[in-house]
């Protein structure tokens, strides 16, 4: 899916309108996608019944057309009009059977009708709309509200939200499932927004690729993860599957080691290998049995890199010597902040030659490191922040980075020449040559510590298994977001969720995109 602003959606329109495309066709095109949408959403939940509210623009007309294929395909539906004069595509759907139901001061008819009906289509307002809404249209909307729909279906938007900024009028009609025209309006991953969408799904409408092309944002979804899922055939070993090399852990946070491990062989790695300060090997072997284990030398209890007695015996030394089978690497997890583990680092990344993740500590100890200038790490690297580790990083506070996430993103993995995973709400992964994508996930289930572990060792599992950087991040970023849900959905409550918790709801994921993936080779 693309991202784009309202402007970029009116040039793109009006593109496609120069280059044959009409505006009635891409009209029908939405609409009819739209039903087919609600046609198989009635069809698993048994329902029939559908009222859409039709205002006066371009979002009413789709819900016109969607009203018609469906009164055509066995559904019983009405129209509410908003201020909509009698057009053509009024016309046809009365022509189809359909019912419409004037507009009145008292809302009796309304009330009645979103009372019985299954489905509400919400097409009052499009993506133009101004705050704050004018009264009409304010009091329709209220109304819908409070008569507690069963079901809502928002078309392109739901109304009252500002499709570029996120702001929302407080009588929007909080959607189960917003369905977007061609592509994603970019107010709708922004927060209040984001809130009233519910689920996302997407209607071509007949634009072509050269021309969506043309737009720089992805969103993540289904439908692009599962096509970047690895393959697993019947004649496949371990050695399929890569290594994955994670050097994590200290006394302080020996729980990080073992959820990255976990992570990685939970997304399909075929073997990782922990490297871990000596002392923590017992703690850790019983809780992750199916690790082989490099013991590094520590200074109580982190990682250090001299070693005075044999100094061909440094820790750095001791990784380079145990990578001849490794196809990717983790390191920073829980490391801690020591001097002595910095300097392991700052010996150890300069000979690394396969793709790489640098996450927490490890990108604590690259602040202001020349590692990060040049040619940088190179776009085999990954660098994970989370907003106050990219503070760090950038020098830049952190309510620079929120207010203008995406072209931060976009400067510095273009300056520092790697992948760069800006964590947070709406996660967001850059690369070099410009390309951004969005992982659509706000939620507190994972506002947890160790959950930037878990994804650390997702991507790093992702980068064995032979995916490149960037789709490695994406891929890893989306499975984690959407474990964060899965997990909350299971438990009842984001307050309770664990970073083990999204780690185990890992497979569910995995499963239902290996399903998608199945289905679109069919």
């Amino acid at each position: 899916m693309k991202l784009v602003t309202v402007s970029q959606m009116i040039a793109l329109e009006k593109q496609a309108d120069a280059s044959g495309l009409s505006y009635a066709q891409m009209m029908q095109n939405a609409g009819i996608g739209l039903a087919k949408i609600l046609h198989e959403i009635g069809q698993q939940k048994k329902w029939k019944k559908v009222i859409g509210i039709v205002g006066s623009g371009n979002n009413g007309g789709d819900t016109l057309v969607a009203l018609t294929w469906l009164q055509q395909n066995g559904w019983k539906t009405s129209a509410y009009i908003v201020k909509r004069k009698d057009d053509e595509l009024t016309t046809k759907y009365l022509d189809s059977g359909g019912k419409i139901i004037e507009q009145d001061k008292s809302f009796f008819h309304l009330s009645s009708f979103i009372t019985e009906s299954d489905i509400t289509l919400d097409g009052l307002l499009g993506t133009g709309i101004k705050l704050p809404l004018r009264k009409e249209a304010a009091q329709v909307l209220e109304k819908v509200k409070n008569l507690n729909p069963k079901f809502v279906v928002a078309v392109d938007c739901p109304s009252g939200v500002d499709c570029d900024s996120g702001e929302c009028a407080d009588e929007t009609i909080p959607a189960n499932l917003t369905v977007m025209m061609a592509a994603v309006k970019q107010g709708l991953l922004k927060l209040p927004a984001f809130e009233k969408v519910g689920d996302l799904q997407l209607v071509e409408i007949g634009l072509s690729d050269e021309m969506l092309n043309e737009i720089k944002i992805d969103v993540a979804d289904d439908e692009m993860v599962s096509a970047l899922l690895p393959k697993r055939t019947l004649a496949s070993h371990k050695g399929t599957f890569g290594t994955a090399f994670v050097i994590a852990g200290s006394i302080s946070y020996t729980g990080a080691a073992s959820l990255a491990g976990t992570a990685a062989y939970r997304i399909g790695a075929g073997l990782v290998t922990m490297a871990v300060p000596e002392n923590l090997h017992s703690a850790l072997a019983g809780h992750l049995p199916e690790a082989t284990w490099v013991l590094l030398p520590h200074e109580n209890g982190f990682i250090s890199e001299s070693n005075s007695l044999l100094p061909q015996s440094s820790a750095a030394n001791i990784v380079l010597q145990n990578l001849n089978r490794a196809t990717s690497i983790l390191i920073g997890s829980g490391l801690g902040n020591k001097e002595t583990t910095k300097q392991f680092i700052e010996k150890l990344l300069p000979s690394i030659k396969i793709p790489i993740v640098i996450d927490a500590d490890g990108l604590r100890h690259l602040t202001n490191s020349p590692l990060l200038l040049g040619e940088g790490l190179g776009e085999r690297s990954v660098l994970t922040p989370h907003l106050g580790e990219m503070s760090a990083l950038t020098n830049l506070s952190k309510e620079e980075i929120q207010s203008n996430r995406e072209e931060v993103a976009k400067k510095y993995a273009k300056e520092w020449n790697c992948i760069l995973v800006l964590k947070g709400a709406f996660t967001i992964v850059a690369s070099p040559d410009e390309r951004l994508t969005i992982i659509p996930v706000a939620t507190p289930a994972l506002a947890r510590a160790g959950t930037g572990d878990v994804l650390a060792g997702l991507i790093t599992g992702l980068l064995a298994q032979g995916l490149n950087p960037y789709d490695a991040s994406v891929v890893g970023a989306y499975i984690h977001g959407k474990a964060g849900l899965f997990a909350a959905e299971k438990l009842g409550t984001t307050a309770s969720v664990l970073a083990s918790d999204v780690v185990n709801t890992v497979p569910n994921v995995i499963s239902k995109l290996e399903t998608k993936q199945k289905r679109l080779s069919d």
